[in-house]
């Protein structure tokens, strides 16, 4: 490993501090550690525990980028040039890495820009950072190819086996740990009731509260197997069942206490006995948990209340970012962290001015309207989990190990099977798998990535693949070529992705069906879009996911090199009868 005499001495001095972490007793070293903790406080200044409360981005693949982009960008959003200056200005408790923030451009760089900043941390207020990202994996993954890309939770949430989750989460957590990450916004713990959910769907286990609870405290455990990365369930108390995105609006529930209980509340429960190390909080009202209607991040009935006392839950609370407008609304940018705090929050996420709301929550405790002693509460919190997570230990990655962990042969074969596993076969008039052994095909839909991956599918197993692209929402010329392309070919594939508020797609596929030629649709989202063209397709196979994995096991199923194996995680209603069920959970066809 590379010497860095600077790391060697400040994680020794550290090191020496935390030396209890090693060995001993489960109870002594509880004991050691809350003593540590303790000491840790008492030798902080209020600025360094304020500025432990903020976890925030920064641009730049390294920590004291001089590039003019990244310097500007930085300035823009921070008034800092780079990272090391922002967690110098204001001692922050963590990082999040961003593609959109140039944090992630391959492994060896992502773990020199963890090293570089745990450096910065360690060189100002002496405690290390959380380093953060969502790598939920399928629709939401920061961290792209040569990492590995595993199923998303629907995709997972299909197999209907929690073993498989747990072994997702243990592949991916360790491969985070490896380039420097301790802190995982994953998994989502919501219940997507609700089809037309904007901003959920895939990103849920399924729609029944005991799968989805069964499978999140299977990835909270995986997570968190090594002791070295900490899990965050999100969002509570529930986000499954709304028809707005909390990015750029406020939802709002309206489950009753009762529903809550039965319906949103089990998957919390069930990672909180699991020990999860962070509950992530959720933009949205929810008038039968707080008649005030404050947003559940800034409401204390719910952070307090429900989630404190209610579920007995002690560990890290985290907001979600505090620049969505579903927090915002109505509320300044100053006010919202203190109003957070108030709640019950720990960590507040990428507030909109970090200098801003810095200064706002020092001018809260000036002012007598938050107590130091509360933000001590806080600040312990924030404390014991670095110390539980052998931070202040050594919070360094190894540069000489990541290439033998990250994206290794065998990593990407464990992703591959754990795929085959969710490839979900709704409907088949006995079309699939195709009789013959290569032959004509035709890929349309949507996707320009998408549709280039299936026929490169194809063409791989000796079928000549025409493609035409026809786009989200594909115009009546776009329809009449995709549907003369189909003539001579022996089968079309059809990619959709979100029928309901995209019904062009649907005439689409009638369009190929009145063509006469074996028509399979491939559900490459939500699986919902199968009630939509259930009376056209020949076939539909929900994948739950656009990633290259689950696009070649579909592929698989379709020519008969792999029998399908998953079951519907979710009702799925019918189109014009939302109280209706089409195809039941756990429904699933074979060959």
């Amino acid at each position: 490993m590379e010497t860095h005499p600077r790391r060697t001495v400040l994680a020794a001095a550290l090191g020496a501090a935390a030396a209890a972490a090693v060995a001993g007793p489960a109870e002594a070293d509880g004991g050691r550690r809350r003593s540590f903790v303790k000491r840790r406080l008492r030798a902080m200044s209020l600025e360094e525990k304020v500025g432990q409360l903020f976890t925030t981005y920064a641009y730049g693949q390294t920590a004291d980028t001089t590039a003019a982009a990244d310097v500007a960008a930085n300035q823009a959003a921070h008034g800092v040039d780079n990272a090391t200056a922002l967690i110098a200005t204001y001692h922050l408790g963590g990082i999040i890495y961003f593609a959109w923030s140039n944090n992630v451009a391959n492994p060896d760089q992502i773990t020199a820009l963890s090293n570089g900043l745990q450096d910065a941390a360690l060189e100002g207020c002496g405690t290390p950072l959380f380093i953060a990202t969502d790598q939920e994996h399928g629709l939401v993954t920061r961290i792209g190819p040569p990492a590995t890309q595993l199923p998303g939770a629907m995709a997972l949430g299909a197999t209907h086996d929690p073993e498989a989750a747990r072994a997702a989460a243990v592949l991916s957590g360790t491969e985070l740990r490896a380039m420097g990450l301790n802190q995982n916004f994953a998994p989502d713990a919501d219940v997507n009731v609700n089809p037309a959910n904007p901003v959920i769907g895939v990103r849920s286990f399924g729609s029944d509260p005991e799968h989805v609870a069964a499978m999140v405290a299977a990835q909270v455990e995986g997570y968190q197997a090594r002791g070295d990365l900490a899990s965050t369930v999100k969002h509570f108390p529930g986000h499954g069942d709304t028809a707005d995105d909390s990015h750029a609006e406020l939802p709002r529930i309206e489950h009753t206490y009762e529903e809550w209980r039965a319906i949103d509340a089990p998957p919390f429960a069930a990672a909180i006995d699991a020990g999860v190390d962070v509950v992530m909080t959720a933009h949205l009202q929810f008038p039968a948990l707080d008649a005030s209607l404050r947003p559940a991040t800034l409401s204390e009935p719910v952070l307090t209340g429900l989630l404190r006392e209610e579920l007995g839950y002690d560990g890290l609370v985290v907001t979600d970012s505090l620049q969505m407008d579903g927090v915002r609304e109505g509320y300044g940018d100053d006010r919202v962290p203190v109003l957070a705090l108030q709640a019950g929050a720990d960590v507040l996420l990428m507030p909109m001015d970090i200098d801003l709301a810095y200064n706002a929550v020092l001018a809260a405790v000036a002012e007598g309207e938050l107590t130091e002693r509360r933000i001590d509460a806080s600040v312990t919190r924030i404390l014991d989990l670095k110390y539980r997570l052998g931070l202040f230990e050594d919070p360094y990655a190894d540069p000489d190990l990541v290439g033998q962990v990250v994206g290794t042969a065998a990593n990407l074969e464990a992703a591959q099977a754990l795929s085959d596993r969710t490839t979900t076969l709704v409907v088949n008039d006995g079309t699939l798998p195709t009789p013959t052994d290569g032959g004509f095909v035709l890929v349309t839909g949507w996707g320009e990535t998408t549709t280039n991956v299936v026929a490169a599918e194809f063409g791989a197993r000796g079928w000549s693949a025409e493609r035409v692209v026809t786009g989200l929402a594909p115009t009546a010329a776009q329809i009449a070529a995709a549907a003369a392309a189909a003539d001579g070919k022996g089968l079309v594939v059809v990619c959709t992705n979100g029928i309901a508020d995209n019904p062009a797609q649907a005439d689409l596929v009638d369009a190929l069906a009145a063509t006469g030629v074996p028509l399979v649709a491939l559900g490459v989202r939500n699986p919902y879009d199968i009630a939509y063209v259930a009376d056209s397709v020949h076939a539909y196979l929900a994948t739950y996911s656009y990633a290259a994995d689950g696009l070649e096991s579909a592929v698989r199923a379709i020519t008969g090199a792999l029998a399908p194996q998953g079951r519907l995680p979710v009702d799925i209603p019918h189109a014009d009868d939302p109280e209706a069920v089409l195809f039941p959970f756990g429904h699933g066809l074979e060959y």
